[in-house]
């Protein structure tokens, strides 16, 4: 018997959720025309990377945009990022759509690459295309030889992400940014059972507030304003957070306070605590690519409270999905110009260092003035006021 283990690896799912590469609605972004694989879904693709691939797959790409270190056969593996294998195989990593336009007649979808596949790469009249070992069944789906005793099941949905899960998780499941007029509006513990300073889980929690439709909530404390360098005013507020409730009885008297039980504390709870309605967990993967506009932004926090930043840190930006950035975005990390004093002449006259790029970064969740990035390598410590732009 031969089972095909499907191991779903929707590299560009949030594209579904988040809009295309030209910051489209998610409504307006194209399906791809290739059928489903295995029978799973067939996710939509941006009509520009769908065009840039298409262009790839016809012609391939010039030599020049390989990486120099280019492998001719390699066999994914788990453990892989989609990052990772752009690296290896181009100069510039963002540019994904052409590994994948390199690929396209025999990977016919870029939301499933799977562990097991072989890579090959040919280089022919200064041209370069990467294709499939043939050796592999059906779409390049491994196939793996089963004993009759066996009993195949669907497998889970696990494979190559776009980035390191283990790096970004924690982030993808809290809104950690809250916005000044939804801080405003949240509904607030305002009263805890009698002979109580702090909640614990099981205990009771008194609420006033507009609750909506949700029952479930998670529990913030502001834990510090981010200010805009330019405006120096407070765009957000970058959360706390201190545990879930759920309702347990609805706004009751006069005065409408609702009754919580306490599920989870990860930190003390009590009054004054903000409650913010619990979000569907964000999905892991997403295309890399530069962003469709420009972008001039700057580093705003280093997650942690650290003073500076180096490969796989956390930081926020200044600039968010109001601005065009969307999960995915690669940017370049720009060390401002700066002031230095040249010794070499008698009168020591100051002279301005020009700015210089020290590094990536790529956003993988955003808010309405703020984004998040992780620091995908870096020549310099990256600090706080260093700006961001195309890569």
């Amino acid at each position: 018997m031969q089972c095909k283990l499907i191991n779903h690896v929707a590299a560009t799912v949030l594209l579904l959720w988040a809009g295309s590469a030209l910051g489209q609605p998610a409504a307006t972004v194209a399906s791809a025309s290739a059928p489903s694989l295995g029978g799973l879904p067939d996710y939509p693709v941006a009509p520009q990377q769908r065009a840039e691939a298409e262009q790839a797959a016809q012609q391939g790409i010039p030599v020049a945009e390989l990486s120099a270190n280019a492998p001719p056969r390699y066999t994914i593996k788990r453990g892989d990022t989609l990052w990772a294998i752009s690296g290896m195989y181009l100069t510039k990593p963002w540019n994904w759509p052409q590994l994948w336009g390199m690929n396209m007649a025999q990977i016919r979808n870029p939301h499933w690459i799977f562990p097991g596949q072989v890579l090959v790469l040919t280089v022919a009249n200064g041209r370069a295309r990467l294709s499939l070992e043939n050796a592999q069944g059906d779409n390049g789906i491994p196939t793996v030889k089963l004993e009759p005793s066996v009993i195949a099941e669907n497998l889970p949905p696990s494979g190559i992400p776009t980035l390191n899960p283990a790096l970004i998780d924690p982030f993808l499941t809290r809104p950690l940014i809250i916005e000044p007029d939804a801080l405003d509006k949240s509904p607030r513990i305002v009263a805890l059972a009698p002979g109580r300073v702090m909640l614990t889980p099981g205990d009771r929690a008194y609420v006033r507030g507009a609750l909506g439709a949700s029952t479930r909530f998670d529990v913030y404390r502001p834990a510090r304003p981010l200010h805009d360098p330019t405006t120096k005013k407070i765009i957000a507020y970058e959360s706390e957070y201190l545990g879930s409730v759920e309702l347990v009885s609805p706004p009751q008297g006069k005065d409408g306070v609702s009754t919580f039980k306490v599920l989870s504390t990860l930190r003390e709870m009590g009054v004054g605590d903000r409650l913010i309605a619990t979000t569907p967990r964000q999905y892991l993967n997403f295309t890399p690519h530069a962003p469709a506009s420009a972008i001039d932004g700057q580093i705003i926090s280093i997650y942690g409270d650290m003073q500076l930043a180096g490969k796989n840190s956390v930081v926020a930006l200044n600039r968010g999905a109001e601005n065009g950035l969307e999960r995915g975005d690669v940017l370049a990390i720009m060390q401002g110009p700066r002031e230095v004093r040249d010794t070499t002449l008698e009168d020591k006259p100051m002279i301005q260092i020009p700015a210089r790029r020290i590094g990536l970064l790529m956003v993988f969740r955003t808010f309405h003035h703020i984004a998040y990035g992780l620091v995908l390598e870096s020549s310099e410590p990256v600090q706080v006021a260093d700006h961001v732009i195309q890569p």
